[in-house]
Formats: C-alpha cells, sequence, structure tokens
C-alpha cells in the first residue's frame, strides 16, 4: 500500500473546527486495520536501521501513529501534550496555530542529553505544533532526526518554521 491510496480515503470536513477551516479526518484510516498498519509502517519505515532512541508525539492523532512507530523502531515514546495534561514537572512551549495559540508540555525527564528523537505528528499545517515539540526536544538536549508527518498541507507553508530540520510528509495536500 502506498501514500496516495491513503490519502484516497481521507475525508475533508469543511468549517471544522471552526468556520474557513477545511479538516483532514484521517479516522476512515483508523478505522480499517489494513490501512492503519500501512500508515504506520509507511510513517517508521524511512527510518529502519537508523539510531532512533525516542519517538516523541504531539497529542492527540500523533500519538496514534508515535506510539505504533516507536514499536516499529524499538524506541521509546515521548507524549508531548497541552499545558496541564502530564503529571510530573514539566517544559513549555507556546505556539500559534491556523486559528489561535496554544502551549504544549513534555516531561523534564523524557529526552536525556544526545538522545536521537523523531517526531511524529499526524499533519503539518502552519508547522507551530511541529516547531514547539522541536523545541521541547531541543531544550532537553535531544538531538531531532527527523520531523514526520502522514500529510502536509503544503499552502500553509509549515516547513519554514522547521528549518534546518529534516522534515518529511507521505501525502501533500
Amino acid at each position: 500500500m502506498n501514500a496516495s491510496q491513503l490519502a484516497a480515503v481521507i475525508r475533508d470536513v469543511p468549517d471544522f473546527p471552526q468556520p474557513g477551516i477545511l479538516f483532514k479526518d484521517i479516522t476512515p484510516i483508523l478505522a480499517d486495520a489494513r490501512l492503519l498498519k500501512a500508515a504506520t509502517e509507511l510513517m517508521a519505515h524511512r527510518h529502519v536501521g537508523e539510531a532512533i532512541d525516542k519517538v516523541a508525539a504531539v497529542e492527540a492523532r500523533g500519538f496514534i501513529f508515535g506510539v505504533a512507530v516507536a514499536q516499529y523502531l524499538d524506541a521509546g515514546f515521548v507524549p508531548i501534550r497541552k499545558k496541564g495534561k502530564l503529571p510530573y514537572e514539566t517544559i513549555e512551549a507556546s505556539y500559534e496555530l491556523e486559528y489561535g495559540a496554544a502551549t504544549l508540555a513534555m516531561h523534564t525527564d523524557a529526552v536525556d542529553e544526545g538522545e536521537q528523537v523523531l517526531i511524529i505528528d499526524d499533519l503539518l499545517a502552519t508547522g507551530g505544533t511541529a516547531a514547539a515539540a522541536v523545541s521541547l526536544v531541543e531544550q532537553l538536549g535531544g538531538v531531532v532526526r527527523a520531523v514526520d508527518f502522514l500529510i502536509e498541507l503544503e499552502f500553509l507553508n509549515g516547513r519554514e518554521k522547521l528549518a534546518g530540520h529534516d522534515v518529511f510528509a507521505h501525502i501533500q495536500c
């Protein structure tokens, strides 16, 4: 199965979560075991053989792929969550969304100095969320090996906020 076959089942939902936003709904992929496995393998495959210590992913949809990719690569998993959702000491990074602002947090002991970290999320839009995730990993001394997405909304130029990092998306819209 390839990226174009996955792209064919992604559903466009207009005006969600607010008017003017065209939401890319991946739940049809998640609902089909064959498609979910294919998406996970597609995201993990390009990193097989690399020395990835941790896979970090942003809640909520990033977690779905992040944990599976971490298992596939025999790496640890680091959850990056919205401010106030993690139980231990955290560091934070704020960012702008295409429809607001938010703050992400990560545990202070999630990444050790020098660890090789792959950041995974389902979608690259404006790049703010991913840039905040990169900032969190780097604040703790982690080395961001790559920032990978299932989908990229190219017209929003999110890659610009990730300059200097290996950025990859399997599906461009």
